[in-house]
């Protein structure tokens, strides 16, 4: 199984970039999709998540801003971000937790990250 990210940049302070990352490999079902991010000197931390055919959660620095969805057709996850600010700044990480093929329990997977810079 494997995570691909794409979507990160530089970017001034009040734009905008979509992140997406698809998950690809012999996967039986998704349970649940999510975004982390990580800033220097920081602790990793939830951006979003979004459980299959669930409510959508959210950090409170990024509620009404960010927005994430999922597509099941294609194992993708997105996350819109609006009006960056200079500390969203950070590497962001998708994660999925999924049931692989011949599997008996839900696994966790990574992407390999994708650098957001909010800067001008």
């Amino acid at each position: 199984v494997q995570l691909v990210e794409s979507g990160g940049g530089l970017v001034q302070p009040g734009g905008s970039l979509r992140l997406s990352c698809a998950a690809s490999g012999s996967i039986v079902s998704i349970a649940s999709m999510g975004w982390y991010r990580q800033a220097p000197g920081k602790q990793r931390e939830l951006v979003a998540g979004i459980p299959n055919g669930g409510s959508a959660t959210y950090a409170g620095s990024v509620k009404g801003r960010f927005t994430i969805s999922r597509d099941n057709t294609k194992n993708t996850v997105y996350l819109q971000m609006n009006s960056l600010k200079p500390e969203d700044t950070a590497v962001y990480s998708c994660n999925a937790a999924l049931r692989v093929l011949g599997g008996s329990s839900l696994e966790i997977y990574w992407g390999q990250g994708t650098q957001v810079t909010v800067s001008s």
